[in-house]
């Protein structure tokens, strides 16, 4: 059993002087391999808030890392943009309304916004994927809900739990796996022995209407012991290949650097890429899913699955005006480095331009030179993204208690992996939230 969770004022010593340092993870940390491009760099680091005259990370039992002062705040935002993903231990006392206030700081067309209950409710600082997140038809429909007195912190992770939150004396949650969306899923002798695969590799965005986060704050409260292992294998075909298999803790998060998936492709690619632009379906998770993932979790089998856009029995109506189209390529705005982002399961369609996509490019309108329709530009994304999930380029996240995982959701793609046994349990909090304005292609060269 695990105690109820902090949803009061987060206990805050100010006081404190806290110092940031990093620890990057270490070239080492990933798994050798003798084919690694020179292109890839190490990323992810450790961050601790170390208080004056102690050793380690101060605990969020007397420090809100949400309060730390503008100037440390900075280091900690330029840190996220460089290393891509942080890891911040000892926050199990986090409280909902704190990890929503430090997910909004990251985002600077939130911070003017006001936070009262009205706002909230109206959608005005929702979260990443609004309402429709929770739609009967939805794939993600089941991947958790909403804390009640935060509603854009949501609440993930696996087993049933007592007396938590005031307003919900239950909650059943259920951790998602391959075995309800892949095509190929592992037999109950391959998942006896440890074996799993990548869920589903994307990044947190409704991908309608909505732009993107520009973070996501991922907390560990109540995780299983990292002593239980798993093997990821990506070929269903081949599942024992060495270079088609990663080894992690169970249930890991994993992620890659779109900046990596980027410098991995040849010139010519990097030029076609920049002349891209990406059209996501209409209410792509429901237009989705009945769709079936490819064995390593990169996009959709193409059955003609879809829900049809059209018609009762299809996705919900929509407006033209609010499906999303993004450059293939974003940059990124404090480090001026060009990432491969792409969802590889809501793509619609790709666009390509004679020119770069900017933003004003994307506006005016203008007609693409070609078009990749659904299962040609599903094609086409995993071509482009599987040279970036070489099992030497994945970071995977062992999750311990108190892990507070803040992600740069414009520059990583990340997947959930495993699966847990009856008895097992796991309790996080997710935040992202919606930004007001949409990534943009600005590195031409």
């Amino acid at each position: 059993s695990i105690a109820g969770v902090n949803q009061k004022p987060q206990a805050h010593d100010a006081s404190l002087k806290v110092k940031i340092e990093f620890e990057p993870v270490a070239l080492s940390s990933f798994k050798t391999s003798a084919d690694m491009a020179p292109s890839f760099e190490a990323f992810g680091s450790r961050v601790n808030f170390v208080a004056e005259g102690t050793v380690g990370s101060v605990s969020s039992e007397v420090f809100d890392i949400s309060k730390i002062d503008e100037e440390s705040f900075q280091i900690l935002k330029q840190g996220l943009h460089k290393y891509l993903v942080l890891i911040i231990p000892n926050q199990q006392h986090l409280s909902p309304e704190s990890q929503y206030n430090l997910t909004r700081r990251f985002d600077e067309t939130l911070i003017a916004e006001a936070t009262t209950v009205e706002q909230k409710d109206s959608g005005k600082l929702s979260y990443g994927h609004a309402k429709e997140f929770r739609h009967e038809k939805s794939v993600l429909k089941n991947d958790g809900r909403s804390v009640p007195s935060q509603p854009q912190v949501q609440i993930l992770g696996q087993g049933t739990f007592n007396d938590l939150y005031p307003e919900v004396p239950v909650i059943t949650l259920t951790h998602p796996t391959h075995l309800s969306t892949h095509k190929n899923v592992l037999t109950e002798e391959q998942l006896a022995r440890g074996m799993t695969k990548f869920y589903r590799w994307h990044l947190d965005s409704a991908l309608y209407e909505l732009s993107p986060p520009v973070a996501t704050t991922l907390l560990g409260i109540h995780v299983p012991a990292q002593s239980k292992r798993q093997t990821i294998i990506y070929d269903t075909e081949n599942p024992t290949d060495a270079d088609k298999t990663l080894e992690s803790a169970q249930a890991a998060t994993c992620f890659i650097s779109g900046k990596n998936a980027y410098n991995l492709l040849s010139d010519e690619d990097k030029e076609l890429c920049k002349r891209t632009v990406v059209v996501y379906a209409p209410h792509p998770y429901i237009f989705i899913s009945k769709a079936k993932a490819v064995d390593d979790g990169l996009t959709l089998y193409s059955e003609n699955k879809e829900l049809a856009l059209d018609s009762e029995e299809g996705i919900p109506s929509w407006e033209e005006g609010k499906i999303k189209k993004l450059p293939l390529v974003w940059t990124n705005p404090l480090t001026g480095e060009n990432h491969l982002q792409v969802h590889g399961s809501c793509v619609w369609r790709l666009e390509r331009h004679e020119a770069p996509v900017t933003s004003e490019k994307i506006k005016s309108g203008d007609a693409p030179v070609e078009v990749l329709k659904l299962e040609e530009a599903r094609r086409e994304v995993h071509r482009l993204l599987r040279p970036a999930i070489h099992p030497s380029y994945v970071l995977p996240h062992n999750w311990v208690k108190g892990d507070l995982v803040i992600f740069y959701n414009r520059g990583v793609l990340h997947t959930v992996t495993g699966q847990f046994q009856e008895g097992e349990s796991r309790l996080m909090h997710q935040c992202n939230l919606a930004s007001r304005v949409d990534p943009e292609l600005t590195n031409l060269n």
